[in-house]
């Protein structure tokens, strides 16, 4: 099918970014969050990132005028839901996006595509409580999304090919790389990430190194340009936490246990960049590490 209207669910730092390109990319959106605050905040990065684009002549005042345009921000979710394929950006919680998707039951069309932005959780599980498992994808952008090239596309069981295809299509009129990936947890990027940085964070636990010679380590030695602490704490710890006891829980294996000194930070409530507190201190004019 062909698609023209998008709805986002969840105004935070992933879905601002959503309906950020899609927006630049001819689409128009409904931004929807529960918190009217998280929409004005939205907004206003929105706007602010696209001012960041005009300045490096990325795009014109005339584009980033037009695409702001085209965002309708609301708490109303039946907004959301009226529209050809909605994308699911709320926290990485399980029941939290199944109650997102039982509340746009009512809202949607008969041919509206459902999609979850979900970064681990199973794609099958999301889909079989929905009306239509086989119009279902996982569609997982990279943070921050303006900038990062990369989108998965995970089928659950019931996908059906039109409707990979479709969201295929739209990933290549953002001017995106789409990767396929099978419903397995945390699929391939963050299979692969995330239990590094766990790595890291065992690494900081057992006194192996300090947080600034780990990082150090990491870019100046395997090429990263950031350190693992860094980017858990640029992605948040709570997800890294999150994700890890997806793949923990689903895999049964031992080597995806969390590490203990993660599961601290979290219970402190320092989450990383968002709380001004996790491996590094931020609320300084320069980020302090804290071990």
């Amino acid at each position: 099918m062909d698609i023209a209207q998008v709805g986002v669910i969840g105004a935070g730092q992933m879905g601002n970014g959503i309906a950020h390109v899609m927006a630049l990319s001819g689409y128009d959106v409904v931004l929807n969050d529960v918190n009217q605050d998280a929409i004005d905040q939205a907004l206003a990065r929105i706007s602010k990132n696209m001012e960041r684009q005009v300045r490096s002549e990325k795009i014109t005042e005339a584009e980033k005028q037009a695409a702001l345009s085209r965002i309708i921000a609301t708490t109303d979710i039946a907004q959301a839901g009226d529209v050809d394929l909605v994308i699911e950006a709320a926290t990485e919680n399980e029941p939290v996006k199944h109650a997102i998707f039982e509340s746009l039951a009512p809202h949607i069309r008969d041919t509206t595509i459902l999609t979850s932005n979900t970064s681990s959780i199973s794609i099958t599980r999301l889909a079989s409580r929905t009306d239509r498992p086989e119009r279902f994808l996982g569609f997982h952008f990279m943070n921050p999304v303006p900038v990062m090239q990369l989108v998965e596309l995970i089928r659950g069981i019931a996908t059906d090919q039109a409707t990979y295809d479709s969201c295929l299509t739209v990933v290549e009129r953002l001017g995106k790389t789409a990767a396929s990936a099978q419903d397995f947890p945390a699929f391939i990027v963050n299979r692969v990430l995330i239990p590094m940085i766990n790595e890291a964070v065992y690494t900081l636990y057992e006194g192996v190194g300090s947080v600034q010679a780990i990082d150090q380590s990491m870019r100046l030695g395997a090429n990263h340009p950031m350190g693992p602490l860094e980017l858990a704490d640029f992605i948040g710890l709570d997800t890294c936490l999150a994700i890890m006891n997806v793949l923990h829980d689903g895999l049964a294996d031992t080597k995806y246990r969390p590490c203990p000194l993660l599961v601290k930070y979290v219970e402190a409530g320092w989450l990383g960049r968002k709380s001004k507190r996790g491996f590094y201190d931020y609320r300084g004019e320069t980020p302090v590490p804290t071990r």
